[in-house]
């Protein structure tokens, strides 16, 4: 018994220490300083519908909690399609969740990164890309690419550290909701989602 916590609790260090190096070498492409809490990210993968037959798009994976947990409410790995911008995290994410299409590349040039996966409908897509390390107009247009690449009514579910809508609202083109605010996770973490007809 205490062995296997002290197996557990020297993985999770290990996590947070590939992860804060990570933000220590990129941190605009790190969003914050140690990963998604295990409750930030089951939240996140709740709004999955395993039953849709399609698969689902990550963005942003890290070190993988967000994975995890997508895998845990039922999602195959076959069925999950990850990007990851550092090579590091995506090297590290491979070897730890066999199955899963990870693919090493920019989230925001969809059509090229996609590759094999490109003219695939997704059933909701749930992103810890930190939004507030770019222009909001490259944030819109990032929105609307993986809202076209969903059914209408799925949504995109978007982590953030700050108050609002890491995008703004444009109620003719996509609606935004409030999701959660998880205070058990450092920072604490506010959820969004987009949705579209």
């Amino acid at each position: 018994m205490e062995l296997r916590l002290k197996e557990r609790l020297g993985r999770k260090f290990d996590e947070e220490i590939r992860f804060f190096k990570g933000w220590i070498d990129g941190p605009k492409q790190v969003g914050a300083i140690i990963p998604t809490s295990s409750v930030t990210a089951k939240r996140m993968a709740s709004v999955i519908d395993t039953a849709s037959g399609l698969p689902v798009l990550e963005l942003g994976p890290g070190t993988g909690v967000i994975t995890k947990a997508i895998l845990k409410a039922g999602t195959a790995p076959q069925d999950l399609v990850s990007i990851e911008y550092s090579t590091d995290f995506y090297q590290h994410l491979t070897q730890t969740f066999h199955g899963v299409n990870f693919i090493n590349g920019d989230a925001f040039d969809l059509g090229r990164t996609l590759g094999a996966f490109k003219d695939s409908k997704f059933d909701s897509v749930i992103s810890a890309i930190p939004m507030l390390s770019f222009p909001m107009e490259r944030r819109i247009a990032l929105l609307e690419d993986l809202l076209d690449r969903m059914p209408a009514g799925r949504p995109v579910m978007q982590i953030t550290y700050g108050p609002v809508s890491p995008i703004i609202a444009n109620p003719d083109r996509y609606k935004i909701k409030h999701y959660d605010f998880v205070v058990r996770n450092i920072p604490p973490a506010q959820l969004w989602t987009y949705t579209r007809g």
